[in-house]
């Protein structure tokens, strides 16, 4: 098999069936201060990507009967965050049909947009209470689709407080522990371990800048995430073995809730959904970041490109998808 790849791609490209490579290739540098270059196992951020995550730790929870789609945000959230509206619920939060006002502005350009506060501060769900609080309402809950980080932050607060639980080790012990992922981790920025990428913005003229300072020091809910190909490989045959959540769920969070304005897809529960085909997709894009990974259950084909730069993945992603949407 061959795929065409920019000349200054930072990343990897995969292509599998079944858990058996058709295609696996890593491209430039994991680091470019010290020159290390990017392996099949290196860990890059997936950025949104990591909402999949969320909605199957929240997902899990309502398998248990320790939460309900219908529950409201009000309901754990208490006195907290009192711009959210009573009315909201888990399913609004999930499928991007909350309204609430986002703490991010996602249609700024990601290599100049700020957080709204010291970013090494935001490391657990209950940090960042003070950056999602003060933004109103953008319309009615269940309305329509808009897309929401937020809403995903609320989600992990959610999840940790009716677990009692970190949502770090949730997402460790509700996924990737019996996903069999040992390369997904939450990292803070400033200490990133060994087979792991940092992300980098172009400033022209050869230069080039890391993401530390556009994102959270440690993600949570919305973003933040790290993993490899091999481990996102090993989701996608879990999460539709029904390894992390009952079958059942498997087909309520890949069914289609909602058309995405403007795109050729759908959006589900955590996830989206091609709209040609019966496939499932993790997006993620952000400052130094670009992630995208697509699973066909029917044909057990997984593709997954991640970048190292913000526009990276977008040109190949949009070759497999072409290439793999008949």
């Amino acid at each position: 098999m061959t795929i065409p790849v920019p000349d200054d791609f930072s990343g990897v490209v995969s292509v599998d069936r079944g858990g058996e490579v058709e295609f696996a290739r890593a491209y430039g540098l994991a680091h470019r201060a010290h020159g290390i270059a990017n392996t099949l196992g290196t860990r890059f951020a997936i950025a949104s990507g990591t909402k999949g995550l969320t909605a199957l730790v929240v997902v899990s929870l309502i398998a248990q009967g320790r939460l309900e789609l219908s529950t409201t945000a009000r309901s754990v959230l208490g006195a907290d965050l009192p711009l959210i509206d009573d009315r909201v619920t888990v399913e609004h939060l999930l499928a991007h049909r909350s309204g609430i006002g986002d703490y991010l502005d996602d249609d700024a350009d990601v290599n100049g947009y700020l957080l709204p506060g010291p970013m090494q501060h935001l490391a657990a769900p209950e940090d960042y209470l003070a950056v999602l609080d003060g933004h109103p309402a953008a319309f009615p809950p269940g309305e329509r689709f808009a897309y929401c980080n937020g809403a995903y932050v609320v989600l992990a607060l959610i999840a940790e407080r009716v677990a009692g639980v970190p949502y770090h080790d949730l997402v460790r012990t509700v996924i990737c522990d019996p996903a069999g992922l040992h390369d997904t981790i939450f990292p803070r920025a400033d200490e990133l371990p060994a087979r792991t990428a940092t992300g980098y913005l172009d400033l022209g003229d050869g230069r080039w800048r890391s993401n530390v300072f556009h994102l959270p020091v440690r993600g949570v809910g919305d973003g933040g995430a790290y993993s490899t190909v091999a481990d996102l490989s090993s989701f996608w045959r879990a999460f539709f073995a029904g390894r992390i959540v009952p079958a059942s769920w498997v087909s309520e969070m890949t069914r289609p809730h909602n058309d995405v304005p403007g795109e050729r897809m759908r959006c589900g529960l955590g996830f989206f959904l091609p709209s040609a085909r019966d496939q499932a997709m993790l997006l993620g894009h952000d400052s130094g970041i670009s992630f995208a990974s697509v699973h066909d259950p029917a044909s057990s084909l997984t593709y997954t490109v991640i970048s190292t730069t913000s526009p990276g993945a977008w040109p190949i992603f949009r070759h497999l998808r072409e290439r793999f949407s008949g």
